[in-house]
């Protein structure tokens, strides 16, 4: 699915993100992977699975930390995928033009 969320992306003509990076905060310390990541706009684009629940807290966690170290993020879900495709390439086009 996070394919599937990165071709809807490039689809809709945006910019290619990155794949699976590696984040750090400002001392350098590792704080995350971002599923998909455009650095320009420092913004990180989450796919909630169905393991997500399980992973709740570890998450929340690592989203707290990324925020803390200056990273936007947007997360998205296979309902938003099917059901609300323009809705998430509005969303992340904003984030990316902001």
């Amino acid at each position: 699915m996070e394919t599937r969320l990165r071709w809807l992306l490039i689809q809709a003509g945006l910019p290619r993100p990155q794949v699976q990076v590696k984040l750090r905060d400002g001392r350098g310390i590792q704080v995350g992977r971002a599923d998909l990541y455009y650095p320009d706009a420092r913004l990180v684009i989450e796919y909630d699975g169905a393991n997500h629940r399980e992973r709740l807290v570890s998450d929340d966690r690592r989203q707290n930390l990324l925020i803390n170290a200056g990273y936007r993020i947007l997360r998205f879900t296979a309902s938003d995928l099917t059901t609300r495709p323009e809705v998430v390439v509005a969303q992340v086009r904003g984030s990316i033009s902001a």
